[in-house]
């Protein structure tokens, strides 16, 4: 499938952020993340929303080399009370400083994707998952649009892809090399498919259709693949569906946390 526009990305980035902060509305900030225990539910509210000031902030200074984010200074979060106004703040922000400079404009990030656009879909998905996260925690429902769950997945297999072939200090993927093994991950909602592949010197991905082949098949609705390809759903967890060898699927999940 085609990554979604930046358009699209753009107002499904505002949307996400906003219903963040309908997810945690009320709660109590101390609240242990169950995805996450080390963060409380404030502590992973405020990752999501600096991120977001802090990529608003990089773009917008048109750097011309790499810039950390612990380089990058911005205002505190406010109270918890607060934080949900603020995270749509900071992704309006963001979308407004990927608008101004153009999304294939250059700019600092931490892959080989160096265009303004790639903190846009970035922090989409982010936010999605986080968002699970946040759901998950204070007990309120959660769901993702099939289609955007979808390029969560075709972005998330990219980002394997490139960090299995090198090092990387926080997301190294070089662990999901192999001899040729092949995982199937199938979207019943939409039907679409991505087969990755396990070679000596890196994951190797491709997009497939639904009777492709595979060592082990991975299946269910594009939003809680999603879900399961960032180790939020267990990997028998009645809403997929395994076949084959279930341990590679294990494997994969084991090595690729975030």
């Amino acid at each position: 499938m085609n990554p979604l526009s930046h358009d699209r990305l753009a107002v499904a980035l505002v949307h996400e952020a906003e219903r963040f902060g309908t997810a945690i509305a009320g709660a109590d900030p101390e609240l242990r993340v169950p995805n996450c225990p080390e963060w409380t539910l404030r502590d992973l509210a405020c990752h999501v929303g600096l991120a977001y000031h802090k990529a608003a902030a990089i773009v917008a200074s048109r750097p011309t080399g790499y810039v950390p984010f612990d380089a990058v200074t911005v205002d505190d979060p406010p109270g918890f009370e607060a934080l949900g106004g603020w995270l749509r703040d900071g992704a309006e922000r963001l979308v407004a400083a990927v608008t101004e400079v153009g999304p294939e404009t250059p700019t600092s990030t931490w892959t080989p994707d160096r265009r303004a656009g790639f903190w846009t879909r970035r922090l989409t998905h982010e936010t999605v998952v986080h968002r699970a996260d946040a759901a998950f925690t204070t007990g309120t429902p959660y769901d993702v649009d099939a289609e955007l769950a979808a390029d969560g997945i075709s972005e998330g297999l990219d980002l394997v892809a490139v960090f299995s072939r090198f090092q990387h200090p926080a997301l190294d993927r070089t662990p999901l090399r192999g001899t040729g093994e092949t995982l199937l991950f199938q979207a019943t909602e939409p039907g679409f498919g991505w087969v990755a592949r396990r070679t000596p010197s890196a994951v190797e991905v491709s997009h497939e259709p639904a009777d492709a082949q595979a060592d082990v098949v991975v299946e269910g609705r594009a939003a809680d693949l999603l879900l399961a390809l960032s180790r939020r759903l267990a990997a028998d967890d009645p809403r997929l569906t395994v076949s084959g060898d279930a341990a590679l699927f294990h494997h994969w999940q084991k090595n690729t946390r975030f």
